[in-house]
């Protein structure tokens, strides 16, 4: 531990004056002997040893005399044992009385020659002090001590004459001075006036006499004008009334530097580390200044802690009983302190604290280097003026403030910060000996062994923490051993942290520094638990400060390392092949694209060369491979369909609603021809470069297909190496949906593609024989054979193509798509197209004929699932051999019962939602806007002033 010069400044002020700590003591002596020989009369103060007391019947007549000016109970000893020093937890066995040598010579010593001992005062001075004392007692008879300003009676009452030189002379009435500018004008017990006339007459006086001496005697002129100013200056008080005492060493901080110095008279001038056998007597004498002084029980206190405390460092931390003691005081400071309001005390107080918080937090925060087995009982005293600094510290804070704060356990929270930081700090000692150690041995090079060699001095730390500290510190800290182990955990766990980012695989000095961390790991959590049994919330908050770090978990994560980069190449190629990927139909017997299948080989060849590595396999490994694998397969899937389309990419825009015109025959036919003359063939290509054509549409489907199956068959080779390791408990159930993502994807992306196809087929590839060309003109010369021909061609490419279990489902779609283009026409076909009574049969002929080509005698697909389909169509069909008449009632009842409005309020014109039905406003108003008969197009024209052609 260091020395006093770990201290720098005192807490109890700075004078302002340039006095000495021997002008200092020898005005305290001056107060010292003033108030014992008032409170005795002129008596002297005897003291007997206490190793006299218990033989010696009678005592003098000048011992009782001293006797019975003692006030407290302290006065009352009779036996060998000193209170104070009981009180304070000093050993007195440890300690020496006062001027052993003294005592040697005599058995009975005066409490005034001991004090002048202590003090350091010459015989010659005390001599003078007396004879001055006597001089004022006889011309102030009767007058209390409290009432007389002692340096302005010692300067009347002293001459020249009483002083062996001239010099000598000058340096006391310099000294008294600095006193009097010190207690009356730079620190006076009431608030000066700066324009008060007396301070500036004072000044003046000071001033003069640092030039040249002051003429001091009774009658002289220069006295009696200082005795006027100081009088004035010393009997003031807060009102203004007469105060009933002077006031001239009693303002701060004077008053506890001159009380400083008594207090440290208890210490043995010969041992700087002993106090005084006497001290029972002398402080109780001491007391008696306070009425001088301005000095409580509180201030004694706070004052006799400090000074214990500062003996203690400025004499090199050799006596531990100091400390006990002034730990001891400090906490009788803690109960003063909660009742103390004055301004000057708090001021004291936090100064003092702050140094002995300082001081004692240096220590504590490397409380390993600090304490030892020798000297561990220290560490209850060091821990005990920190926590009591902090909370005193802590509860100073304005009560403003405290009522905003949030409440928070200062002791624990100070001890938990030491406890963290010592830690820390010989984690770092022990990391640093290792690897000094490797480097002189010339092995440095190799990180690993550190590693193992480190978890065996945390193991050691552990077990010092557990018997030394823990148990001090677990006054303060229920859980002083479980913040010890979880900042232990962390400090290892960075350690072990930067050396797996430096671990790229398995090797055997990596699995050996595992095993050592996780057997460190488990002795940490250990006592962690065993010092949380009695605590609130069962240890948890300290387990939650400890994220395991076992060995498996880091295999793991090596593991998961070998999966990520696997998984990424997997990625990269998936995006690097399907840009070249042509989905040529004549690449293999399967009909799917190559990709897929090598895509599976390469998923093959990782999940075996995963089940070859040298580790014990986990589930959670196994799960997270299948589902980057999954993942990977997904992206396959997403990319395949990218771009092929939905029905909506291929269904026409809806022409605007037009009526017919009466007699508008001829312009259907020239309509008809024209349309006949844009055909434009758009047969099933072969051309490699369609990556979107049929074919290529039904090698995707195929392939999703082949996704489907692959998935199932690549489950059950997992579950096969899973039951091939005895040491793996293999849940079936869980491990089968672990490719949910590719097979969800797979069935959404067939879905979609069958949608697709249906739709390419019927809208884009069929356009120009379906919405271009059926019943364009006459129906009876534009029916659907020409579109059901080149659709029965496109059927066959799906039926030659697509696997035979996703085949129906594509066919179902691409009838889906029809039926929905054959009702478009009729719908939407736009003013090319009207339609008579007698057209109804010619229509519904051409539906059947189309639903018997899906049909296919029985062939093709089941009738039910044609039926479902159909039954939208079939409800509509019989609206176009209805009666104009009432078509129109129906769609007015139809317009009134959707918005609620009746007939004389006008019909609004529905709008299109694309479900079409018999019912349905805006599907019956399309239905009279392709009849071709006067009664539906007058009320068309109006209703809403439809146009009979768009603009």
């Amino acid at each position: 531990m260091v020395n006093g010069s770990d201290i720098a400044a005192t807490p109890l002020g700075s004078l302002g004056v340039n006095i000495s700590d021997s002008e200092l003591r020898e005005t305290a002596y001056e107060v010292f002997i003033a108030v014992c020989r008032s409170s005795t009369g002129s008596k002297p103060l005897t003291y007997t040893p206490q190793s006299d007391k218990t033989t010696t019947t009678t005592s003098s007549s000048s011992s009782s005399s001293f006797e019975r000016s003692l006030t407290s109970s302290l006065s009352t000893l009779t036996t060998s044992a000193s209170k104070v020093k009981k009180a304070l937890g000093i050993k007195k066995e440890k300690l020496g009385g006062g001027v052993k040598g003294e005592r040697k010579k005599k058995t009975a010593v005066s409490i005034g020659e001991l004090m002048r001992i202590q003090l350091r005062v010459s015989e010659q001075i005390d001599s003078r002090v007396r004879r001055a004392l006597l001089r004022i007692a006889a011309s102030q008879l009767g007058k209390r001590i409290e009432l007389t300003v002692l340096p302005l009676e010692l300067l009347q009452q002293l001459r020249p004459s009483d002083f062996p030189n001239q010099q000598e002379f000058e340096s006391f009435q310099k000294r008294n001075l600095k006193i009097l500018e010190a207690g009356l004008l730079l620190h006076p017990h009431v608030p000066l006036d700066k324009t008060n006339a007396s301070a500036q007459r004072l000044k003046q006086i000071i001033k003069g006499a640092s030039e040249k001496p002051l003429e001091t005697g009774k009658n002289t002129e220069s006295m009696q004008v200082l005795r006027n100013v100081v009088m004035a200056l010393a009997c003031r008080s807060f009102d203004d009334t007469l105060a009933s005492m002077c006031h001239w060493a009693d303002g701060f901080p004077l008053n506890l530097q001159l009380y400083r110095m008594l207090l440290e008279a208890c210490f043995d001038i010969d041992d700087e580390t002993s106090i005084i056998d006497e001290v029972d007597e002398v402080l109780e004498l001491i007391k008696k200044t306070w009425v001088i002084l301005g000095i409580n029980q509180e201030l004694h206190n706070l004052c006799f802690a400090w000074v214990l405390f500062h003996r203690y460092v400025d004499t090199g931390e050799i006596e531990d009983d100091l400390l006990f003691a002034a730990s001891s005081l400090l906490a009788e400071v803690e109960k003063d302190a909660k009742s103390m309001k004055d301004l000057d005390y708090s001021k004291v107080l936090s100064s003092t604290l702050s140094i002995v918080l300082g001081w004692a937090e240096k220590r504590l925060l490397t409380y390993h280097d600090t304490f030892s087995s020798s000297n561990i009982d220290l560490m209850q005293s060091v821990a005990s003026l920190a926590v009591i600094s902090a909370k005193l510290l802590v509860d100073d804070i304005s009560s403003e403030y405290r009522k905003r704060r949030k409440e928070v356990n200062v002791a624990r929270d100070r001890v938990d910060t030491y406890i963290r930081s010592s830690i820390r700090v010989a984690f770092a000692q022990k990391m640093e000996k290792i690897n000094l150690s490797k480097r002189s041995s010339g092995r440095q090079q190799d990180p690993i062994p550190v590693l193992s060699l480190l978890a065996q001095e945390v193991t050691e730390l552990v077990l010092t923490e557990k018997e030394f500290y823990s148990p001090i510190l677990k006054r303060w800290h229920p859980l002083a051993a479980g913040v010890a182990v979880a900042t232990l955990h962390s400090c290892f766990g960075n350690e072990l942290k930067q050396f797996v980012t430096r671990v790229s695989e398995l090797t055997p000095d990596a699995v050996q520094v595992l095993i050592a961390a996780e057997m460190l790991e488990k002795q940490l959590v250990q006592v962690a638990v065993e010092d949380a049994v009695e605590s609130d919330d069962g240890g948890k908050a300290i387990i939650k400060e400890m994220p395991p770090y076992e060995a498996e978990a880091v295999i793991g994560t090596l593991v998961k390392s070998w999966i990520g980069t696997r998984i990424d190449r997997l990625r990269e190629w998936v995006d690097r092949n399907l840009q070249q990927e042509v989905w040529n139909v004549q690449a293999n017997k399967e009909r799917v694209g190559p990709s897929v299948i090598e895509i599976f080989r390469i998923v093959d060849e990782t999940v075996e060369a995963f089940f070859l590595l040298p580790i014990p396999i986990q589930p959670t490994l196994v799960s997270e491979l299948m589902i980057g694998l999954d993942r990977c397969l997904q992206q396959y899937i997403m990319k395949a369909k990218s771009g092929c389309g939905v029905e909506n990419t291929y269904l026409p825009t809806l022409p605007a609603l037009t009526r017919c015109s009466a007699g508008s025959k001829f312009f259907k036919k020239k309509e008809k021809f024209q349309v006949h003359i844009r055909r434009n063939s758009q047969v099933e290509t072969t051309n490699m470069e369609d990556l979107f054509g049929i074919s290529q549409l039904c090698v995707r489907i195929n392939s999703m297909q082949r996704i489907r199956s692959g998935v199932n068959a690549l489950e059950k080779k997992t579950i096969t190496y899973l039951k091939n390791l005895a040491s793996t408990e293999v849940d079936d159930n869980g491990l089968r949906t672990k490719y949910e993502l590719s097979i969800a994807a797979s069935f959404e992306g067939i879905l979609q593609l069958c949608k697709a196809i249906g739709y390419k087929i019927v809208f884009h590839e069929l356009g120009h024989v379906l919405w271009n060309g059926l019943y364009v003109g006459e129906v009876s010369s534009s029916r659907i054979d020409p579109f059901l021909e080149e659709l029965e061609h496109y059927l066959e490419i799906i039926a030659t193509t697509v696997h035979e279990s996703v085949r129906t489902r594509v066919i179902t779609d691409v009838m889906r798509a029809s039926f929905h283009g054959f009702l478009l026409v009729l719908l939407a076909g736009g003013p090319s197209r009207t339609f008579t009574q007698e057209d109804s049969m010619v229509i519904e002929d051409d539906f059947k004929s189309l639903s018997n080509l899906f049909w296919s005698n029985g062939d093709g697909l089941p009738s039910e699932i044609i039926d479902k389909h159909a039954k939208t169509v079939k409800a509509i069909l019989p609206l176009f051999g209805a009666d104009s008449e009432i078509l129109i009632e129906q769609f007015k009842q139809a317009v009134i019962q959707s918005n609620g409005t009746s007939a004389k309020s006008g019909l609004p014109l529905p709008p299109t939602t694309g479900e079409w039905s018999a019912t349905d406003p805006n599907t019956l108003l399309r239905v009279l806007c392709h009849r071709d008969d006067e009664v539906a197009a007058k009320f068309l024209k109006r209703t809403y002033g439809l146009p009979t052609k768009l603009a």
